[in-house]
């Protein structure tokens, strides 16, 4: 069921990944948890801007556009076998 941890802002397009943790100081991660990106959550990376940043994400029924800086604070788990 594992597979690697990496950052958020480093997922590829059209991958669906888990949040392990969120990093960074505490008000980061209060936004972001308000934002429904909380431990044991599913993401999926959907988009880029134009010049990469931010990125759109889908947490649950919510779209959501995310910086990269902030991204970086979300450890998240690849998904084995899943797009």
């Amino acid at each position: 069921m594992g597979g690697e941890y990496r950052r958020l802002c480093d997922v590829e397009v059209g991958k669906r990944v888990r949040v392990v943790r969120i990093e960074g100081e505490q008000a980061l991660r209060k936004r972001l948890m308000e934002m429904g990106i909380i431990n044991g959550e599913e993401v999926a990376v959907k988009r880029l801007a134009p010049l990469g940043d931010p990125m759109q994400v889908t947490v649950g029924a919510c779209e959501l556009a995310i910086r990269k800086r902030d991204a970086a604070a979300v450890i998240v788990q690849c998904q084995r076998g899943v797009k």
